[in-house]
């Protein structure tokens, strides 16, 4: 596949109302020019619809817009560890929100949201079925929804403007408004949420997008993007509406959202499929990048959680630690946050089994009966304390790991969890946080008590500071954090590793040098 003008038109087209005949992800056409008719000039807009389904799967990684949404905040950090994990300091630089328009993960996510719609407007321009162009419209809104958030301002192209032309740009108020007339239009013609399997387009998700969308909209439509933020009561009765719209349920088990036949939970309204022994989607990532190299499975001893964010959890909440007899019988230890001595499991995979003085591997040993010891031999014990460039014997044991999928012992690397993009707790904290802003409904203290109880824990106090605590704690590291910090006026405050108040501009990433080539984007104030 050939490709053309690749710096002025890369991954910015929008919509192109032309035919190609390539759809393998590896040469997918990056700057809407292709000189290839080997595909007899048709597409395949089944193919490129599975292609933006699987696009999905840049929000599982532990980079891009995963990275950006969560290391920015108080909940993540990934601290450099004497030579591992420096990268020339990119994951400091986001959490510390001391970014520049050259950092690597803000020109990833740029470049795949719009990679992402791209490949729906392909769909939706070049006669995809009915039913293939609302799942893609749907799509486009979703990946949108991100670029309005991370960004602000959002490319797109006109249906049939000459692909010679520099994509228009919508301003971030134009663009919100296009996702909620997108939305609207669609929902009744989405189909049911499927039992068991919610990585379909389906109704509940566009009432979700919907209360997304309408729960920002004061921080979207903001003339200054550090506000004042105005929460408009008419736009929080949407979102309670949208919310009593969807039809999933809670489950019993918080867990169960995050298990290994994770599919089958009635409180995932959105996600991405993965099957057991396919490509996995890059779920491995979710356990890789916290766990030690010598623990079961093995990791890429990254990234932690800070304790301050992990205080805010009581010691008995079910979220922050989950254990039953496979799992440490698999892997030595619970899952969810780990602190203090790490232990054997019997799942050591090829990617780092640990060993004996005498080069051993443990596997012939119970599980959990060993102590696990770190590289240099020290005890592999998790400590709390973290600093943003560790040294001496607590290089590979600062900091509290966090897995927040419980990870296939049966395909370690191409695991069958589904990746959770919207839940039904999230919907229920949107219409909490919505009647405390003015939104006409009831029954705050009702939803605060109901997570709560399955939590094992005491209700959160019906306020916003309460609803915004309880999000952090139910939503831990699911994609989240960064969007409910910047509208409860708490991104740029100074916090544990960031002792000082951020610059307003960090409040919108830059727009990456290369997408400048466009004359009608320009550089987001102050960068």
């Amino acid at each position: 596949m050939k490709r053309n003008n690749i710096i002025k038109g890369f991954l910015y087209l929008g919509i192109a109302s032309f035919s190609i005949g390539c759809t393998n992800l590896d040469e997918k056409i990056l700057d809407g020019v292709s000189n290839d008719t080997s595909g007899g000039g048709t597409i395949n807009t089944a193919a490129l619809l599975e292609t933006a389904y699987n696009g999905l799967r840049d929000f599982n990684g532990q980079g891009g817009v995963y990275a950006l949404n969560e290391m920015s905040t108080d909940a993540m950090v990934g601290p450099t560890r004497g030579g591992d994990w420096d990268d020339n300091g990119v994951w400091r630089q986001i959490h510390t929100q001391t970014w520049a328009p050259d950092h690597g993960e803000v020109r990833g996510a740029w470049n795949s949201l719009l990679s992402n719609v791209y490949n729906c407007n392909l769909i939706i321009e070049n006669g995809g079925t009915t039913a293939q162009k609302v799942e893609a419209r749907f799509l486009r809104a979703w990946y949108y929804y991100n670029i309005v958030d991370l960004f602000g301002q959002a490319p797109y192209r006109p249906a049939g403007s000459a692909l010679t032309e520099d994509p228009k740009v919508w301003s971030r108020s134009e663009a919100t408004d296009f996702i909620i007339s997108e939305l609207e239009a669609i929902v009744n013609s989405l189909p049911n949420r499927t039992a068991n399997d919610a990585s379909i387009a389906n109704k509940d998700a566009a009432h979700f997008l919907l209360a997304k969308v309408y729960l920002n909209k004061g921080v979207f439509k903001a003339s200054n993007p550090a506000g004042p933020y105005t929460f408009d009561a008419a736009d929080m009765t949407k979102v309670v509406q949208h919310v009593d719209a969807i039809t999933n349920t809670l489950s019993t088990d918080y867990w169960s959202n995050f298990e290994t036949n994770n599919n089958t939970s009635s409180e995932i309204i959105f996600s991405s499929k993965n099957i057991q022994g396919g490509d996995g989607g890059n779920m491995q990532s979710k356990w890789r990048m916290c766990n030690h190299y010598n623990q079961s499975p093995s990791g890429w001893n990254g990234f932690t959680t800070v304790a301050d964010y992990y205080s805010t959890f009581n010691t008995s909440d079910k979220r922050i630690s989950y254990s039953t007899p496979t799992i440490l019988s698999n892997f030595g230890n619970p899952v969810g946050f780990l602190v203090g001595q790490i232990k054997n499991g019997k799942n050591i995979d090829a990617k780092g089994s640990p060993k004996d003085a005498n080069g051993n591997a443990y596997t012939n040993l119970a599980a959990g009966t060993l102590n696990l010891k770190d590289r240099n031999g020290n005890p592999l014990v998790f400590t709390s304390a973290i600093t943003l460039i560790t040294s001496g014997t607590t290089l590979e044991t600062a900091g509290i790991r966090g897995i927040k999928y419980v990870p296939d012992a049966v395909n370690i690397e191409k695991p069958d969890n589904d990746l959770v993009l919207m839940r039904y707790s999230d919907a229920l904290l949107m219409k909490a946080e919505a009647i405390t802003r003015g939104g006409t409904g009831t029954g705050v203290a009702t939803i605060l008590s109901n997570l709560a109880t399955r939590a094992g824990v005491t209700a959160a106090a019906a306020t916003l500071d309460g609803i915004y605590a309880e999000r952090g704690r139910e939503l831990w590291w699911e994609g989240w954090r960064r969007n409910d910090a910047i509208r409860f006026g708490k991104f740029l405050a100074a916090r544990a590793l960031k002792p000082y108040a951020s610059d307003a501009k960090y409040l919108l990433y830059p727009i990456p040098a290369d997408a400048l080539f466009n004359s009608n984007l320009s550089q987001n104030p102050g960068y």
